[in-house]
């Protein structure tokens, strides 16, 4: 029996949108070499060496712990935040090594971050998206400092749900709204990457729809990472799909490849749902 044969998750995704084109040429957004990362003595990592497009979205899967939200955590030095965590390899984005020195805060205003569990500030949905932008003083008036509000939440497709109430508190707004809204505060300091741990995993299917649709169009002005355990969701708005599986990245590859004709044993176990 042939891969295609079996029961795979749902392509349809691919099939409705026209894939936008990619550019394989040139140099990478991001890359990896030989990256290896430890939790104390525990390796969590072993030897990833990847490269990622500029303005596509590339997709991690793979069962719990295999290893894929800590290489996403990789990419912005969120992991330092760990005491015992300690990194092997190099990280490149744009060419320059991530782990060779330099301002982390610069870093992660460039690679810019939405996790799992929506996390609103206490404050106004106006001062929610302001906040990245008032910290790190880029913004010199008032009347800038609003259009960048706006464009933020225009960009994340919430200003026409939540323009009359920019007052009220971000903590009325519904669990979907709430996971735009952090989207549009990581937009607000415009960076280069977005990186994307499970987002819509806590949401309900209409407002898991919904920000589906907001990666598939946010691609034209970023490369977007994202981490998601749901393999359907992972053909419907990725360009690129890498599997990891103990730690390990078993394969990488377009996502219309990856789930119709992988290249690896255990890679067509787990997306024909052998395991995991």
């Amino acid at each position: 029996m042939t891969t295609t044969d079996r029961a795979f998750p749902s392509l349809a995704g691919l099939a409705a949108r026209p894939q936008a084109p990619t550019d394989d040429s040139g140099a990478p957004k991001i890359e990896s070499i030989g990256l290896n990362f430890y939790y104390g003595h525990t390796q969590a990592l072993r030897d990833i060496s990847v490269k990622l497009t500029r303005n596509v979205v590339t997709a991690f899967i793979g069962p719990s712990g295999c290893g894929k939200s800590t290489f996403l955590r990789t990419l912005n030095r969120m992991n330092d935040i760990i005491p015992s965590a300690r990194v092997d390899g190099r990280v490149l984005i744009d060419g320059v090594d991530i782990y060779a020195g330099g301002d982390v805060v610069a870093l992660r205003r460039r690679v810019g971050m939405v996790f799992q569990k929506s996390n609103p500030f206490p404050k106004s949905i106006f001062e929610n998206v302001a906040y990245g932008l008032r910290i790190n003083r880029m913004v010199g008036s008032s009347s800038e400092l609003a259009g960048r509000v706006e464009e933020s939440l225009k960009q994340a497709a919430l200003w026409t749900e939540v323009k009359d109430r920019l007052q009220t508190s971000a903590l009325a707004l519904s669990g979907g709204q709430q996971q735009r809204l952090c989207i549009a505060r990581a937009l607000a300091v415009r960076p280069d990457i977005l990186l994307m741990d499970e987002p819509a995993s806590a949401l309900d299917p209409i407002a898991t729809q919904r920000i589906e649709e907001l990666v598939y169009d946010l691609k034209k002005d970023y490369t977007i990472v994202i981490v998601t355990h749901n393999m359907q969701q992972a053909a419907r708005v990725s360009d690129y799909t890498a599997f990891f599986w103990l730690g390990k990245l078993v394969e990488f590859d377009r996502t219309e490849k990856l789930f119709t004709a992988p290249a690896e044993q255990l890679t067509e176990d787990y997306v024909t749902g052998r395991f995991g």
